[in-house]
């Protein structure tokens, strides 16, 4: 099966250092999405990226369909019993009308055209469900290691997508055309050692732009500034602010 033809692909070139590197979401997360579900018989994870949210989602439904434009991505996804991956794009699901009881996208929003995606949650929605959508932005840490990945920021920062703008915002000036419901979305933290976050940063689309740009790997540079503000602890907590948007049709 060959990529969708049409989407901003920024990850398929390192999918394998995605799905290694990127920070798990908590399970509260998904815990309090299914008790606001109808029903549990069939989720949709839009954007699915490495299979992260589907296979958190596997643990509260019955299925989990999958869904991602790039091969790369869901060729690398975790594998679950129930969880169907499949090559598509987000506002082109394949998925029966009316047949999914929630609908989510973990930190993919901002790459589709939101408002066709809308209207695809809409149809495949049961009267009832609900859609969620969630971004983080700025990880926060001890304040030396936050200054040297705001230095590594400012570095890459004009080589992020014009997309980004919409995580910063935390998906604040998105439409969003359900009836909304208050969620509180769980603290998202990580004990990460130091190259797990230098890992981390490699993924980071900017950062794979600067280095086909420059011919090498800006995160280098921060690598002894890095050391040197860790300090002596093996593993340290690495809090990823969560904003969400949660609706019901």
């Amino acid at each position: 099966m060959s990529s969708a033809p049409s989407f901003r692909d920024h990850f398929s070139g390192h999918a394998p250092a995605y799905a290694r590197a990127r920070p798990t979401y908590p399970r509260a997360l998904f815990a309090g999405l299914a008790a606001l579900a109808p029903a549990h018989r069939l989720a949709w994870d839009a954007g699915t990226g490495s299979g992260q949210a589907a296979v958190a989602l596997a643990r509260h439904f019955d299925r989990v369909v999958a869904t991602d434009p790039s091969a790369p991505q869901i060729a690398s996804a975790v594998r679950h019993p129930r969880v169907t991956y499949a090559v598509a794009l987000a506002e082109s699901s394949g998925l029966a009308d009316a047949s999914c009881d929630l609908v989510t996208v973990a930190q993919a929003l901002h790459w589709f055209d939101v408002p066709r995606f809308w209207d695809e949650a809409r149809r495949v929605l049961r009267p009832r469900a609900v859609v969620a959508a969630w971004t983080y932005a700025r990880l926060r840490a001890a304040p030396a290691v936050e200054a040297v990945v705001d230095a590594l920021d400012a570095t890459v920062g004009p080589w992020w997508p014009p997309e980004r703008a919409l995580v910063d915002s935390g998906y604040a000036t998105l439409p969003f055309p359900f009836a909304r419901i208050a969620f509180d979305a769980p603290p998202m933290t990580v004990r990460w050692t130091r190259e797990a976050l230098l890992d981390y940063l490699r993924t980071w689309s900017a950062v794979r732009r600067w280095s086909a740009d420059h011919g090498r790997d800006p995160v280098a540079d921060i690598e002894a500034p890095l050391t040197a503000a860790w300090g002596s602890a093996a593993r340290r907590t690495i809090r990823f602010p969560l904003s969400i948007l949660v609706g019901r049709v």
